[in-house]
């Protein structure tokens, strides 16, 4: 299995899907990504997920927190992208500070916009393979 071949593929498929769906209905996939703190692996994984999207035509808006950031701010944050019509998925970066609830932050993301899949739906969906939309599989 040639991993890197199947990805191309796949980045192929999902660029023209952006460009269908920007050419019929004059909108642009957008991926929001949250990044608290300065974990250079946490930064590095973000990078290539904001190349993948720029790839396959997606904007990306960025959200980035010093690692003392509250609770609030960041659940105010996700709950900005979750309102925002321009924000198809919300990806927040793992792991946060100690001071987070984790678990709270990631359920606040609206399922429809759960970019990772973590919505206690969308695991569900993935192991009935299948399930109702709306679907948000990673």
């Amino acid at each position: 299995i040639d991993g890197k071949a199947i990805a191309a593929a796949i980045r192929r498929e999902v660029k023209q899907h952006s460009e269908a769906l920007i050419a019929s209905h004059k909108v642009t996939p957008g991926l929001a990504v949250v990044l608290v703190g300065a974990r250079t692996d946490s930064a590095t994984y973000v990078k290539m997920k904001k190349k993948a999207a720029a790839e396959v035509g997606f904007h990306s808006i960025d959200k980035t927190f010093e690692e003392s950031v509250t609770e609030e701010a960041l659940l105010q944050c996700v709950q900005e992208l979750n309102s925002d019509p321009s924000v198809h998925g919300i990806l927040v970066q793992l792991p946060l500070p100690k001071h987070i609830d984790e678990a709270k932050v990631l359920e606040s993301i609206r399922v429809e916009k759960d970019a990772d899949g973590f919505s206690s739906e969308n695991v569900g969906n993935m192991c009935l393979r299948g399930g109702k939309p709306p679907l948000a599989v990673p």
